[in-house]
């Protein structure tokens, strides 16, 4: 715990202008973000007496071991950069929103020469036109399904496009009429791209006029006495509707604006979202904070709004941002925050509290959602905040650490019979998962299956990247005596020219492994090796869920209700699914690889591109570097890399149709098979070793130059308490090994 004194900034060294500051840690990390109108003030509350200060903002400060300072010219000037680092850094003291799903939202791919209606989630993409959120997905698929009839915009994948136009034909859709069939020339580009425009208008609740234009055409067409195309006008009428009929009004004067209500308690906030288009409700969203900063209802208003506008593209502010945005509390101040509204709408939005009509009444739904949220959210375990502390706080008196693990990283390792040996690194801090610093290791140092080993290289190469960056940044670097550290050096495990964190420069607190007591002394071994006597360890064993510790005889056992011992098993589980999934990658990579993916400098677009020239992998071999050269892409070094690297393998062996006898003259040379067609493997009787053809109709052979006897492949191992006692020990277990 550090004294807030020893690094106060000198009386008068505070500007008293607009600002933002950050607050790091011993290791360089911002914990804390913050803007003031005023910095002096600002920062000097938070140096006085310690009982004074609010325990949230005592124990930031307690934490913190510097704090810097940016001046800028307008408080508008100051929200901006704040959201901008707290999206950059993410400081563990700030409040940070996390949405509890991943909401879709119904897309308009503008950008595309034929655009295609579609629901997506996550982040905005430019030149995509978007409308929603919405709660469910299914919501969106039946308001586009009665959309399609008036405006038949395709809603197929390229892929399918693709096909279509290449066999001339449209798919289902295209035939019922719910798609103008662009693929197979029905309607032009612009024609197609009209349709696209006037549903996003209708969309966006410009539904007023194209109705009274439908109705129209309807009437002309009746007087004219073309009754089957005021029928088909009258059933579009009809459909639309239907689709708007989905969405109940709730302001009558055709409002556009965002209501947005919060629930709180002392330790967490829950937020909720209305997205209000031409008076009926499009969209709703909600997020979920621990109230780690001392701030009221305006405070988190304000970084809710933040949150929710600060990513908005430029393509559609003007959607995305209303004329109307109804909180339950002002930002204090207010005028900054409207004024930042105002310039990303470029228009004036009015940022204000409702106080009576319907606007109030609506607002006191949008609250009722808050508050199920926020209880909600109390039911789920891993995220209340309480059950947090007290696992890391178990953990702590269990092991008997100084300090509650803030930060626990756990190592795994994953094999298949020996090969692709891997490793991986989770992190979660304050018991939860930060995937952003999450490593994945390859075993280099030997060859084959040994996970103690491979445990002890694992990390003695992680703590050793970790010494290596601590003495980059100067950390170990002693000032002179009586001196201080030069401005410009590097302070802290944080990289000066992009201001982000060094990839293994944080050390944990807590390190876990994945194994009994063997791995645990190979860690600890590790750790000696490297003169690192300050980060804890402990392995946690599957057989009866014991945590070892180094050098002890009997394992800490801890009670099967314990938080504690959940939060170890999360972590380990997460450690076991992150290497499992490294594991199987590698492995697919290497049964499908080809003789291209080896040859230097040749990537995967100029690999297709050779073998999509000359037909097959074996007209490829016999090519000449000049022919090669003839290929786009192919430059005459590459052309020579690739002729000698071919030159110099050995073909494969031709496949031979045992029903028949008849040798398949390209066999796997052929541009249908996987990577660089690739031996397909075919399944054997059990116990046996998979067999290789060519992409044949009947069954066929690989005839090998010489005889080589097959070796048997092990079932999956069972438990070792199964094994018989005259069974001979296996050194080589079929089953992937965490």
């Amino acid at each position: 715990m550090a004294d807030p004194s020893t690094y106060r900034p000198a009386p008068g060294a505070i500007p008293a202008s607009p600002g933002v500051y950050k607050f790091r840690d011993a290791h360089g990390r911002v914990i804390y973000v913050g803007k003031a109108k005023s910095l002096r003030p600002r920062l000097s509350s938070y140096f006085q007496d310690l009982a004074g200060l609010h325990p949230r903002t005592a124990t930031m400060v307690t934490t913190a071991a510097s704090v810097e300072w940016t001046v800028v010219a307008t408080e508008v000037e100051a929200l901006q950069l704040e959201y901008s680092w707290i999206k950059e850094f993410d400081p563990r003291f700030n409040v940070k929103y996390r949405d509890d799903k991943s909401y879709p939202e119904l897309a308009v791919t503008l950008d595309e020469e034929y655009p295609r209606v579609q629901v997506m989630r996550g982040a905005h993409k430019k030149g995509v036109r978007y409308f929603g959120p919405y709660g469910h997905a299914w919501a969106i698929r039946e308001t586009v399904d009665l959309l399609l009839r008036v405006f038949p915009v395709r809603t197929c994948s390229n892929g399918v496009f693709k096909r279509a136009r290449q066999v001339g034909r449209p798919c289902l859709l295209g035939y019922i009429g719910k798609c103008a069939a662009p693929c197979v020339g029905k309607v032009s580009a612009d024609e197609h791209r009209a349709l696209a425009e006037d549903f996003c208008d209708f969309m966006a609740g410009r539904t007023g006029n194209y109705l009274r234009r439908l109705e129209e055409q309807m009437q002309e067409a009746a007087e004219e006495l073309e009754y089957e195309r005021a029928a088909r006008l009258r059933d579009d009428i009809g459909a639309l509707k239907r689709a708007m009929e989905k969405n109940a009004i709730v302001l009558a004067d055709a409002t556009d604006a965002d209501l947005l209500a919060v629930a709180e308690d002392e330790l967490e906030a829950a937020v909720q979202i209305f997205h209000v288009r031409g008076g009926r409700v499009r969209g709703q969203r909600g997020w979920v904070t621990d109230r780690v900063e001392d701030v009221d209802t305006a405070g988190l208003v304000e970084h809710a709004l933040q949150q929710l506008y600060g990513g908005v593209g430029e393509d559609d502010r003007r959607e995305s941002v209303p004329r109307e945005v109804l909180v339950p509390a002002l930002p204090e101040p207010v005028e900054p925050v409207r004024a930042w509204l105002s310039g990303l709408r470029g228009a004036q939005v009015d940022l204000r509290v409702p106080q009576r009509g319907d606007k109030k009444d609506l607002m006191a739904t949008v609250q009722r959602n808050a508050q199920q949220a926020l209880v909600l959210h109390k039911t789920k375990r891993a995220s209340d905040l309480t059950t947090r502390s007290r696992a890391l706080q178990e953990i702590a008196d269990a092991l008997e650490l100084d300090s509650v693990p803030l930060r626990i990283e756990c190592f795994d390792i994953s094999h298949l019979q020996g090969e692709d040996v891997v490793a991986s690194m989770v992190v979660f801090e304050d018991g939860l998962a930060r995937k952003s610093e999450y490593r994945r290791f390859q075993i280099k140092g030997f060859e084959g299956q040994d996970d103690v080993r491979s445990m002890h290289e694992v990390i003695g190469r992680r703590f050793r990247r970790y010494l290596q960056e601590r003495e980059q940044t100067g950390e170990w670097a002693v000032p002179e005596e009586g001196g201080e550290d030069e401005p410009g050096a590097p302070a802290g495990p944080v990289d000066p020219e992009t201001g982000r964190p060094r990839r293994f420069a944080y050390p944990p607190q807590l390190l876990v492994v994945d194994g009994g007591r063997p791995q645990v002394a190979a860690a600890k071994r590790a750790l000696d090796e490297l003169g690192i006597d300050d980060v804890a360890l402990c392995g946690l064993a599957k057989r009866l869920e014991e945590v070892w510790l180094p050098g002890e005889d009997d394992p800490v056992v801890l009670p099967r209700s314990s938080e504690g011992l959940y939060l170890l098993q999360r972590v380990r589980d997460e450690a076991h699914r992150f290497a499992i999934g490294y594991q199987r990658n590698k492995r697919s990579k290497r049964l499908t690889a080809g003789e291209l993916d080896s040859v230097p400098g040749l990537g995967e677009t100029r690999r297709q591109a050779l073998l999509k020239h000359f037909g097959s992998l074996k007209k490829l071999r016999a090519a000449t570097v000049d022919e090669l050269c003839a290929v786009p892409g192919i430059g005459r070094r590459t052309a020579e890399t690739v002729a000698a690297a071919l030159s110099s393998r050995t073909p494969a062996a031709p496949a031979v149709n045992t029903a028949t006898g008849e040798i398949i003259d390209d066999g796997a040379d052929a541009v249908g098979g996987p990577a660089d067609a690739a031996p397909r493997t075919t399944a054997g009787p059990r116990g046996a070793e998979p067999t290789t053809a060519g992409p044949t109709t009947g069954p066929t052979t690989a005839v090998p130059p010489t005889a080589v006897p097959t070796t048997a492949v092990p079932k999956t191992a069972e438990p070792q308490d199964q094994v018989p006692p005259t069974a001979a020990p296996r050194t080589a277990p079929s089953q992937e090994t965490p």
